[in-house]
This record gives structure tokens, sequence and C-alpha cells, in this order.
């Protein structure tokens, strides 16, 4: 099955306690349907040092979002769309913006 998201997409959060934020997707994880998002759903944890590696304290780090809670911002219109596909002329399988009808890359 075709993914909606890929990496390096820009996503908007449409639930979760960062409701409202973009950014890009750096990492995927299709077997748990999760996304890596740059600057969303940070949280922190207590690090302790270890010698020549790093140095303790409270570090913070993305953790992924469900993909059911992004929605993709389309790069023509500039909104959060849903996804379509469609078969080009030579056969290609793409996907479709639903609102502005245009192909993403």
């Amino acid at each position: 099955m075709a993914r909606k998201i890929h990496r390096g997409d820009t996503v908007f959060v449409a639930n979760g306690k960062d409701r409202g934020k973009q950014g890009e997707v750096q990492r995927m994880d299709p077997k748990k349907n999760r996304v890596l998002v740059a600057g969303v759903n940070l949280t922190r944890r207590h690090q302790r040092s270890r010698p020549g590696v790093r140095q303790a304290g409270i570090i913070s780090f993305e953790v992924p979002v469900h993909v059911s809670n992004v929605q993709l911002i389309c790069p023509q219109c500039n909104r959060a769309v849903r996804v379509g596909f469609t078969f080009l002329e030579d056969g290609r399988k793409v996907r479709i913006c639903k609102k502005c009808h245009e192909t993403i890359t």
C-alpha cells in the first residue's frame, strides 16, 4: 500500500499537545505507523554522564507521532490537505492534493 506521507514532507500536526505546529518529516516507521517530525512532540529525559561521550543533564529530543495525527501541507496551495492517488499517462502512481488537484512530488 502506498504511503500518503513521505520523508522530507512538511506536515501539520492536527491532534495532540503540539496541535497547530508544522515541521518536516525526518524519519518514518511504517510498521508502527509513526513519523518523526522536527520540533514536534519534544520530551525531556535525565541522562547520566558517560566519560568522553556525553555530559550529564536533562536532554530534550523528539518522539515519533502517529501518522493519523498529522496532515500533509500541499506545496502548491500551502494548506493542510488530504492526499489521494492517481495514475499518470505513463503509468506512474502519484499523490495528489484533494483541494487543488495538483500532483505532489
